[in-house]
């Protein structure tokens, strides 16, 4: 009787799980428009719906939690809100994912048009900032999609799964929510692109392929560490990166030195992804996935 409980406590968990994910999407369709997704009409609209979502899920966590000790600050904890560790959860997981990115980020370093020096005066420029901080497009890549996608997929989902599926099946299970969700696309593209529609299906099982696999990752860094920012800071940077160019760097006049770069970004991440995950780090309460 008790294992059909929790049977039933996992299958409502997962229920709640997918509302959640399908009024996060459900969001960007609430506005009729035959305008494309880059229009900034459509991206205005759609920050208005997701930001009203994001602020609204943290009290679906706390009307799903029942187990836990329903006080803001014990609720804002399991999301991942604490000041204890802050900075490290700033640096540390955000260094972790450049590694893995060593030889993407030496790709365009090898492919710049600038010196290193201008490349450094442009980045640290208020007035390029400016720019970027005003582009909407920008803002929703780098902003406001990390920001809300990983409290409502990550922050708030995790606390309704761990219960009773624990942290090894949960971190795992939550992203399949995160992938699921950018099926979204597919439609969109049949509506504004004249692709194949056999493409379109092969480039979402693509896309849901690697937003699962990095949503696993994320879901890893936000049970380790305990904190929220450190995911949000290393999915706007995989944004700003994009995937991988694989092909070009084969292709690279200097391929063997980005072959290299990429294997040891790869086998760095893999030697560092524990030691620098560390909960005793972020003195958290963090569950401490092996």
């Amino acid at each position: 009787m008790a294992s059909l409980f929790e049977h039933l406590d996992c299958v409502c968990s997962l229920l709640a799980c997918f509302t959640l994910a399908c009024l996060y999407v459900g969001s960007l369709y609430v506005w009729k428009s035959d305008l494309h997704r880059d229009h900034p009409d459509v991206i205005r609209r759609r920050f208005t719906s997701v930001l009203l979502v994001s602020a609204l899920s943290p009290f679906y966590l706390w009307l799903w939690s029942d187990g836990m000790d329903k006080t803001w600050v014990n609720l804002l904890n399991s999301m991942g809100c604490r000041s204890e560790g802050l900075i490290s959860a700033i640096v540390l997981p955000l260094l972790l994912t450049m590694v893995l990115f060593l030889g993407p980020i030496l790709q365009q370093v090898l492919d710049c048009p600038w010196s290193f020096t201008d490349g450094l005066k442009v980045a640290v420029d208020p007035k390029i900032w400016v720019i970027c901080l005003t582009d909407i497009r920008w803002m929703r890549n780098h902003v406001v999609a990390p920001l809300t996608e990983e409290l409502v997929f990550r922050a708030c989902m995790l606390p309704i799964l761990m219960p009773c599926m624990g942290p090894q099946k949960a971190v795992f299970a939550c992203p399949l929510f995160f992938g699921v969700a950018h099926f979204h696309h597919v439609f969109e593209q049949l509506k504004f692109t004249q692709r194949r529609v056999d493409d379109i299906l092969l480039s979402a099982a693509f896309q849901f392929g690697y937003t699962s696999v990095f949503g696993a990752y994320t879901a890893f860094l936000f049970m380790r560490t305990g904190h929220l920012v450190g995911p949000v800071l290393c999915h706007a940077f995989c944004n700003f990166m994009g995937f991988p160019p694989l092909a070009a760097a084969i292709e690279h006049t200097h391929r063997l030195f980005l072959v290299i770069a990429y294997l040891t970004g790869a086998l760095l991440f893999l030697y560092f992804l524990h030691p620098m995950t560390d909960p005793f780090i972020y003195t958290s309460d963090a569950v401490g996935l092996v």
